[in-house]
């Protein structure tokens, strides 16, 4: 049975079928790109002004562009102070001259002549001021992009100045920006509050003069330079090309899965985080099988610093239970359809000799290329056969992951260190002081170099398997699910060796570990499941490959709707119904 694709009928209207066919059917008719063309080929910054009155409509239609420029987070926090007074705007180009003649002075000869020739009458000639003001009085943090580019709410009121000089020049209007101010100067002259700031004054007007080329590149100031001077491909020019071994998957793969998730009989990512991990499960181009749980263990000599509620004798017991298959790992694996591996990497006698970090490295660097060699092979075997979801065991090892996270993140031990299973208040202080001079042994001993040096100095065998598992299955192409911090950090170890890892991981879920949350956020991930789990052994990471089987196969399940065709008259894109066949009824 064919179905129709449902059409919301506010927002978007057009389907990844319509844009797949034209990526370019949302241009605008060619008249209009060349008048844009043309207008921003015209733009001036205009220092001569006629004294005749700008209309009301027009100069609300200048206003009105500046206030539809783009904003970081929909901010909006330009503000528009029109000046029309004559008194206000004698004040202002007084202080606009007193600023060019102070940077005149601290000129060379020849540039301060051009300085000081440049004419500012402009402030007193032009009919109107316009002074754009960034109103700031909101916490950057509060503000979606602004946390990580403070400054980019003044960028939003430098692309409104632009907006407005465009249509300014449109309707034959000229415009000059003038930011020969102290900007305080400015401000208390306007009677601006604090927390908001001028981006200098806009004088507006009927033109007194129509060159037909930049102002300083007619004086001699400067010249425009070639476009093929100032673009560059990929990074700066005398950077140095990053070395990557691997490719996340690129464009085509990306909207093909996204096209394809378009398709389905469901609003567009109806499933939330799940739409947005099976993207990247297909752009991949995972394989379908079941897939596997790859359980690595060791133990870890710094259990002997009273860092853990349990004797290390507990990681053989589970151990062994996971190779009986009733385990909490191996149940769980088993109820998602997932087989089990188990990587012994030193528990018991294979343990002799490692470090308890604190007075040594955890691992020499014999032992430690062996466990990721063969996890890196593993992972490479087990990629074809589906999922690969990680777990661990390891009494001791939520302190030893603190204390990789800590040096990955470069966080203080305060901020990375909790409660790992049952621990108390006197045994998390004894933790963090465990990772305070494990840090402090590895920076008075050379620091650390290569990422994955710092799963040797202050890892374990089980993360280092990991780590080379989790290298082995993104080479191979498949995809890797995530459990707790300590399978977290062993990723992010590989990742900032070889970036184009991220783009393989999954993070099943977010554990109740203090630093689970940051190692997922450095790496970009938003978790599956948010259980507050603390059973390791790869629990959470198996429920959460039995999400994503189930994701999948709603995705291969569900009806699919027919493409759009276009109506022949108008050229839009509709939905057509078919016909009904013989004998049967239309419905409805």
């Amino acid at each position: 049975m064919s179905y129709a694709r449902p059409v919301p009928t506010i927002g978007d209207r057009s389907s990844a079928a319509e844009r797949a066919g034209a990526p370019d059917g949302w241009a605008l008719p060619a008249a209009d790109v060349a008048a844009l063309e043309r207008v921003v080929a015209a733009r001036r910054d205009i220092r001569r002004y006629r004294p005749d009155p700008v209309p009301d409509a027009v100069l609300r239609a200048v206003l009105e562009a500046g206030h539809r420029a783009p904003s970081v987070g929909h901010s909006q926090p330009w503000r528009f102070v029109v000046v029309t007074e004559q008194a206000t705007r004698d004040a202002a180009a007084v202080l606009a001259d007193r600023c060019r003649l102070q940077q005149a002075a601290g000129m060379a000869p020849e540039s301060a002549r051009g300085l000081l020739d440049l004419r500012l009458e402009g402030i007193r000639e032009a009919p109107l001021g316009v002074v754009v003001a960034c109103d700031r009085r909101t916490a950057a943090a509060g503000v979606l992009g602004r946390a990580t580019f403070p400054d980019a709410d003044l960028w939003s009121c430098a692309a409104a100045i632009e907006n407005m000089w465009l249509t300014a020049r449109a309707h034959g209007l000229g415009l000059g920006w003038v930011t020969l101010f102290e900007p305080t100067d400015l401000a208390g002259l306007l009677g601006l509050p604090d927390g908001v700031e001028t981006l200098g004054w806009l004088c507006l007007g009927w033109p007194d003069e129509r060159p037909p080329e930049p102002g300083l590149q007619r004086a001699g100031w400067s010249r425009r330079q070639p476009l093929d001077d100032v673009v560059m491909h990929e990074r700066w020019r005398e950077a140095p090309a990053p070395v990557s071994h691997l490719r996340a998957p690129g464009p085509q793969e990306v909207v093909h899965a996204r096209d394809r998730a378009d398709d389905l009989l469901t609003a567009p990512g109806s499933l939330g985080v799940l739409d947005t991990v099976l993207d990247r499960v297909e752009a991949l181009g995972a394989a379908p099988g079941p897939g596997t749980l790859v359980v690595a263990a060791a133990d870890h000599p710094v259990v002997a610093h009273g860092v853990s509620a349990f004797a290390a004798s507990v990681t053989a017991d589970v151990v062994r239970a996971t190779r009986e298959g009733v385990s909490m790992g191996a149940v769980a694996a088993r109820a998602s359809g997932l087989s089990v591996r188990l990587v012994d990497a030193g528990v018991g006698e294979a343990a002799a000799g490692r470090g308890d970090l604190v007075h040594a490295d955890a691992l020499d660097v014999t032992t430690a290329d062996a466990l990721v060699d063969r996890g890196r092979r593993l992972g490479a075997e087990l990629a074809p056969q589906g999922l690969v979801a990680l777990g661990e065991v390891g009494v001791g090892n939520t302190t030893v992951a603190a204390a990789v996270a800590a040096a990955l993140l470069d966080l203080p031990a305060s901020e990375v260190v909790g409660r790992g299973s049952s621990a108390d208040s006197d045994m998390v202080a004894r933790k963090t002081d465990v990772v305070q001079h494990a840090l402090a042994r590895v920076a008075a001993t050379g620091g650390l170099g290569h990422p994955l040096d710092v799963l040797r100095r202050l890892g374990g065998g089980e993360l280092a398997v990991l780590a080379g598992v989790t290298l082995g299955v993104a080479e191979s192409g498949g995809v890797v699910v995530l459990d707790g911090l300590a399978t977290a950090v062993a990723a992010l170890a590989v990742v900032r060796a070889e970036p184009a890892v991220a783009a393989h991981l999954v993070a099943g879920q977010r554990s109740r570990e203090r630093a689970h949350a940051a190692v997922l956020r450095e790496l970009g991930l938003e978790p599956l499941l948010d259980l507050r789990l603390r059973a390791g052994e790869g629990v959470g990471a198996a429920l959460a490959a039995g999400l994503l089987h189930s994701g999948r196969a709603l995705r291969a399940d569900v009806a699919r709707t027919r493409p759009a065709t276009t109506h022949p008259a108008t050229g839009l894109a509709v939905d057509r119904a078919p016909a009904p066949s013989p004998g049967t009824s239309s419905g409805d």
